[in-house]
């Protein structure tokens, strides 16, 4: 099985250690890739004048009081690195809590989890990278547009490793976008939160809720054979869950209802 996440903006840097090793990165094949994306993204953020400056934040969506991001980009190669797990700080990340898993859940986790980047393409929790600043969003220069980018260079890679077992994808749109699971054992998830009669997606509690719920199936050991057992063992671990009906062949919609918030 592997449980599709994305990245969060918000990143804690590594303070020590060595740096990125691309050999060592999940699916290795995909070194030459990941490099000319770092060095592309390098290049752009070591420019100096006013002008460049101004661009780079252009090209990669920043405001100008964000400039530290991209002193981080520019030494990259150099960067201490720590792993993803411990990198990736956001909303999604706090509620999954990997750091505090007992060891049984934390390697069911490690074995299952894959996050996607729009500088590294896809890493497993368990591997060693920098601190960074770059979405998936971004036209680098000499690469361009990076979601198309790695739409092709994932799937001749990542379409083997998905094969035999389902796909929980928990990605954003943006994300979503650069690979799509190419077996029928694929299900989609939405968080929406009912008051009143209504319910709604709450962007930042949609990302607590799954990684909440990541955890739980950690902790659980599910041994998770198709999309129908990640049904049950969602609904075992007291979750109310739905499905939307989608096309043939399109991977199947799971809503997870919450009350509270």
């Amino acid at each position: 099985m592997l449980i599709l996440l994305p990245p969060s903006e918000g990143k804690t840097p590594a303070t020590a250690g060595d740096p990125l090793d691309h050999d060592r990165l999940w699916l290795p094949a995909l070194a030459p890739a990941r490099k000319r994306v770092q060095t592309r993204l390098v290049a752009l953020c070591r420019r100096t004048s006013a002008r460049s400056v101004a661009e780079s934040l252009r090209v990669l969506g920043l405001g100008d009081g964000q400039r530290d991001e991209l002193a981080r980009n520019a030494v990259l190669a150099e960067a201490p690195a720590a792993p993803a797990a411990e990198i990736y700080t956001g909303v999604l990340y706090e509620a999954l809590g990997a750091g505090t898993l007992a060891p049984a859940a934390r390697a069911w986790l490690d074995e299952t989890a894959v996050v996607f980047s729009g500088l590294w393409g896809v890493v497993r929790l368990t591997d060693r990278i920098p601190a960074y600043r770059c979405s998936v969003g971004v036209t680098l220069p000499a690469v361009g547009g990076l979601t198309a980018y790695w739409r092709k260079a994932l799937k001749p890679k990542l379409d083997p490793a998905a094969a035999g077992g389902p796909v929980l994808d928990l990605r954003s749109g943006a994300y979503a976008g650069m690979w799509a699971p190419p077996g029928p054992e694929t299900a989609t998830m939405r968080v929406l939160h009912e008051r009143d009669g209504r319910r709604t997606v709450v962007s930042h509690f949609n990302k607590a809720t799954k990684g909440r719920i990541v955890r739980s199936l950690a902790e659980a050991g599910a041994a998770l054979e198709s999309i129908d057992d990640v049904v049950a063992a969602l609904k075992e671990l007291g979750c109310t869950v739905e499905e939307s009906g989608t096309a043939p062949g399109r991977p199947r919609q799971l809503d997870v209802i919450v009350a509270e918030l």
